[in-house]
């Protein structure tokens, strides 16, 4: 199993991001870190960087600003979990179609 967490010293050179932009996506909740009290340090989970690499494709290839990447985050969270509840009434409707057809035979 791979690593959980990342510092964000880690994280600004996996993504090759300036410190202050990480901090702006702190401050505006788009990212998330926790802190470790007793060393001072902040932490990133993978769920965390997956939004990171995200976030730096917006930004830097598609030009988008932090409003805009909030509201695409959480369109694209919202479609998620649509999908889920999709799928979880396909499988509902197969069941009950296997089912009826059980039964009639």
């Amino acid at each position: 199993m791979g690593k959980e967490y990342w510092t964000t010293e880690e994280v600004i050179r996996i993504f090759e991001l300036d410190e202050q932009f990480l901090l702006n996506l702190e401050e505006e909740e788009i990212v998330c870190c926790f802190r470790e009290e007793s060393a001072g340090k902040k932490y990133y989970s993978h769920g965390e960087l997956e939004k990171l690499r995200l976030v730096k494709v917006l930004v830097e290839e598609l030009g988008v600003n932090l409003p805009g990447v909030d509201i695409i985050l959480r369109m694209r969270r919202d479609m998620f979990s649509m999908r889920r509840q999709f799928d979880a009434i396909l499988e509902d409707l197969a069941r009950k179609i296997r089912a009826e057809l059980e039964r009639k035979e």
